[in-house]
């Protein structure tokens, strides 16, 4: 080898070291350094954002406002949001946020043929979930509900003129992909202020940005929802979400049989396919949102041929008999708790 061949690996060889360092120092610098925290009631639930970096402070104030903006527009409860009225059919003028989130959850209503379906408000309205006056209504009331259920019949148009046109009765309630949306959101802006580390808990539902400040994972619990005091394990994760629903999160009992708040847009009763609890992991937190709740409502058969079919995410199925299942991707990444273990799903 000629002396300028010797000199070009050299060279070669000391930029890797460099680069080697400058990284350990990055790590031990940022591994020392304090979490900057926001703590915040929001979307009826408590959101915990945690982000590190000469950045984070800013970039939290941001987010903060940025929840506080979108529960205002997205909100079914508050008489002034965008979605309510619509509902009342005050105006059908929403903002940029409204506009995308009803575009993303038709595509996915759409995706699932239904198990999602954002216009299942008269029914939800009817069992009291979005109010404190929870009751089981009539098959005959449902039946009569049912007919204002269609996402079909709704059309996002240019926003800033007519977003949203419905050809029927439909009400829209977006509680099914909003924290999934807002989790993008601000990680859209945690990106944009240089934070290159963060954790959102936005009520269960976790996204992170990046890996920790030393250059780990990081590590989720995933609740049992036989025992919410407990964990069926722990996922470790980076520049993910990872987003449950399950029957205990909101549900209330009557005359002894358990009703909870997820229901099959083609019956309007709670989901009932033997599954008590969906988590899912991907890129997407509006997706993963999205896809949690519909892959309840499909049961675990149909769930394992839609995660087969889609390819972009993974998911762990918990069954009413105490069955846990994890997709083939989370194998490397998923630790049982002790007394559970995970079939795995091949595709």
């Amino acid at each position: 080898m000629n002396n300028i061949g010797k000199k070009f690996i050299s060279m070669v060889v000391g930029l890797a070291v460099l680069a080697a360092i400058l990284i350990l120092v990055y790590r031990a610098e940022y591994a020392t350094e304090e979490a900057h925290t926001k703590d915040m009631f929001a979307m009826d639930t408590y959101f915990v954002l945690k982000a590190y970096g000469p950045e984070a402070e800013t970039a939290l104030e941001l987010c903060e406002a940025k929840v506080l903006e979108l529960e205002a527009a997205l909100s079914v409860t508050k008489a002034d949001s965008d979605v309510s009225k619509y509902n009342n059919r005050e105006s059908r003028m929403v903002s940029w946020d409204t506009y995308t989130l009803v575009e993303k959850a038709l595509q996915l209503c759409e995706e699932t043929d239904g198990a999602l379906d954002i216009t299942l408000y008269p029914v939800q309205q009817a069992w009291g979930f979005t109010t404190d006056s929870k009751r089981v209504p009539s098959h005959e009331e449902l039946k009569e509900l049912l007919k204002k259920v269609d996402y079909k019949g709704l059309i996002p148009s240019a926003p800033g003129r007519c977003p949203i046109i419905g050809m029927g009765e439909q009400q829209i309630d977006l509680g099914a992909v909003a924290k999934g949306y807002t989790g993008d959101c601000l990680l859209d802006i945690l990106r944009e202020q240089g934070v290159t580390s963060a954790m959102l808990d936005l009520g269960g539902n976790v996204q992170v940005l990046g890996s920790k400040p030393d250059g780990s994972p990081w590590k989720v619990a995933v609740r049992n929802p036989l025992d919410t005091s407990t964990a069926i394990g722990v996922l470790e994760i980076s520049d993910k979400a990872v987003i449950t629903s399950g029957s205990y999160e909101r549900y209330f009992e009557e005359n002894g049989k358990r009703y909870w708040h997820i229901l099959d847009p083609k019956t309007g009763y709670p989901a009932d396919k033997g599954l008590v609890s969906v988590t899912v992991v991907g890129e997407s937190g509006v997706r993963c949102d999205g896809l949690s709740t519909a892959l309840f409502v499909m049961g675990k058969k149909n769930a394992v041929e839609f995660w087969r079919s889609a390819g972009d995410f993974e998911m762990l199925l918990v069954t009413e008999g105490g069955e846990l299942y994890i997709t083939e991707g989370l194998q490397e990444n998923f630790v049982c708790s002790e007394g559970w273990n995970a079939e795995v799903i091949n595709r």
